[in-house]
């Protein structure tokens, strides 16, 4: 075979270039609660199943007594592939951004979404059953930029 019959065969069958049929199934994974410190504190993430085709989370700071919400995010399942649906505390106007699944198994998610200011990709990858790296993506003011938050389970 020549390189270029590898290469296409390489990226056709590369599980970067394929979504998973089982969807939401693969991404239990990440129903918990998760924690990235920081040197202004904690952040914190947690995810719990709302439905059969629904996970909903939420990032937040607990400071003091108070729990300040950053956003709230719903991971879909729909008959056209998944979808992580964000609403970010002071942007969009206060609406949902929708990014499309690229990648959903049980050690990764790469969620997609070119027309969006910043980030242009949000993905999750599993390290271990109670460590994560989560990464937000993409060009910002003519730069590609990218924000890695390492997270531990919080039992």
């Amino acid at each position: 075979m020549s390189l270029c019959t590898l290469t296409i065969l390489g990226l056709l069958y590369s599980p970067l270039s394929a979504q998973s049929s089982d969807g939401l199934q693969n991404a239990a994974w990440l129903i918990g609660t998760w924690k990235n410190t920081t040197a202004k504190g904690s952040i914190y993430e947690t995810w719990d199943r709302t439905g059969v085709t629904e996970f909903s989370g939420k990032s937040y700071m607990l400071k003091e007594r108070d729990t300040i919400v950053f956003e709230s995010i719903r991971l879909v399942q729909e008959e056209n592939g998944v979808f992580y649906i964000p609403v970010v505390k002071d942007q969009n106007n206060g609406a949902p951004v929708r990014f499309t699944a690229g990648i959903v198994t049980g050690q990764q998610m790469v969620f997609e979404n070119p027309q969006h200011d910043f980030p242009q990709v949000i993905s999750y990858t599993r390290l271990s059953a109670d460590s994560l790296v989560a990464e937000i993506s993409g060009m910002r003011n003519g730069k590609m930029r990218k924000q890695r938050f390492p997270m531990v389970r919080v039992r």
